[in-house]
């Protein structure tokens, strides 16, 4: 629990300093915002053809209804370990794209490359 913790809190960080999400002038300015963090890990024979599908797949998602942001990181020390960090107008317009993408069969095909279905998180952004 505490690498998962250091590895949210490490994500935010870089969120924060490569400008992705940490300005109000980009993204959080609308109150409504949520950040979902979705972390799963890949099997190592898959890791490759995952980086290919969601290389064709997240343009899509970057481009639908109430999606700000969308940025995906590989752990340096477990390659297999995947996070989304991504940025939704709210949480009914993620869980609507979740929707979309199952109806789909998107998550059907990335889910048979994950080892265990994926953890995930949503945080609402506070003023601080």
């Amino acid at each position: 629990m505490k690498k998962i913790l250091q590895l949210i809190v490490s994500l935010m960080i870089v969120a924060m300093i490569s400008g992705c999400g940490s300005s109000k002038e980009k993204i959080g300015e609308n109150k409504m915002s949520v950040m979902v963090l979705l972390e799963t890990q890949i099997k190592s024979k898959e890791i490759s053809n995952m980086k290919s599908y969601l290389d064709e797949i997240l343009p899509d998602t970057r481009a639908y209804d109430g999606c700000q942001s969308l940025d995906v990181y590989f752990n340096t020390d477990d390659t297999g370990n995947m996070v989304m960090v991504e940025f939704w107008d709210s949480r009914a317009h993620y869980e609507k794209y979740l929707n979309w993408r199952t109806e789909t069969g998107v998550l059907d095909k990335v889910g048979a490359m994950f080892t265990e279905p994926p953890i995930i998180r949503y945080f609402d952004r506070t003023d601080l």
